[in-house]
């Protein structure tokens, strides 16, 4: 029976690590849709997007392998809603979802693995700890936990359970963490130069093919950015740039790293925010990788774009950065 197991590990182990190649750099983009900024107190806001991610840049490490037999891509329905209690006190849940796909083409033959369904989602509590109106500068802190309500056991067309990193959810609850500021100088009032980190501590899906125990990698992420706006006739306009680090720590499974997972990425994230009515703005923008460094062979994102639309329910809306 235990040399039953260690087989059914280190062939769990051979499978992940030649097929999947993308559990750290492809998923549902949580962490990127959160921080919604409120303009007052007693003020909701609804957001509906539309999240494309493109992956089709196989790296080893920091070499970039000519090879585009494979293609993996996500595309996501994203809705945020939000309420703040006061000035301070805010709470908002990101609701998913998602269609994977991974295709791979070898010998003159095309196989698609696709999944499509609910996917996880987030509610996070966010509190301002400085409120500086002189100095037009807020500092806040955020507390979230990501809830597992998608499905982690799709199969594929032979009825087989297709890897962690095709599935809807994860079947794990995992707690996030988020410390994020803004700044305005008066040399340029309209301009906003603003920072977030986000955190994400992941936890165990203990019933992965059955009764392994499956852990994606702990995930970090650093937003530095700045937006301005701008009258043009009527329409409010607000472009702004960003730049995204992330570092994401090697999946787990029985407690072992599984290779060709994690690693580190920068990215540069132009936008735009349309005001198209008084309580309503349209968002677009594209996430394009500057740097990638995945730990062993991954593909590695090639772009990402991301649209939709901002109301907010009792208040015109303000500038808002997005990420």
């Amino acid at each position: 029976m235990k040399f039953r197991n260690v087989a059914y590990t280190l062939g769990l182990l051979t499978s992940i690590s030649l097929y999947s190649q993308t559990c750290c750099s492809g998923g549902i983009p949580l962490s990127n849709n959160l921080g919604l900024e409120f303009s007052s107190e007693h003020t909701a806001i609804l957001g509906l997007s539309y999240d494309f991610n493109n992956l089709n840049t196989l790296k080893n490490d920091s070499e970039t392998l000519n090879d585009d037999s494979r293609l993996r891509t996500t595309h996501s329905i994203l809705i945020n809603a939000g309420y703040s209690f006061t000035d301070r006190l805010s709470v908002e849940g990101l609701f998913t979802w998602v269609n994977q796909r991974r295709i791979i083409n070898q010998f003159d033959e095309e196989n698609l693995d696709q999944t499509y369904g609910i996917g996880d989602a987030v509610v996070l509590v966010r509190y301002k700890i400085i409120q500086n109106l002189d100095k037009k500068f807020n500092l806040n802190a955020g507390l979230g936990v990501k809830i597992p309500l998608g499905s982690s056991t799709e199969t594929n067309d032979q009825g087989i359970v297709l890897n962690a990193d095709l599935q809807p959810g994860s079947n794990a609850w995992d707690l996030i963490y988020l410390l994020g500021a803004n700044k305005t100088f008066d040399f340029r009032p309209s301009m906003t130069f603003a920072t977030r980190l986000v955190y994400r501590q992941t936890g165990e899906n203990d019933t992965y093919f059955g009764d392994s125990i499956y852990e994606f990698g702990n995930d970090i992420q650093a937003y530095f950015g700045v937006t301005d706006q701008f009258l043009m006739g009527n329409i409010i306009i607000n472009p702004g740039i960003t730049l995204k680090y992330r570092n994401a720590v090697k999946d787990k499974i029985q407690g072992s790293d599984i290779p060709n997972t994690g690693g580190s990425w920068l990215f540069i994230i132009p936008s735009v925010s349309i005001n198209v009515f008084s309580n309503t703005s349209f968002n677009v923008s594209a996430e394009l990788p500057l740097y990638s460094r995945p730990d062993g062979i991954q593909l590695t994102p090639t772009y990402r774009i991301t649209s939709g639309f901002l109301i907010n329910l009792f208040n015109k809306p303000q500038a808002v950065l997005i990420n």
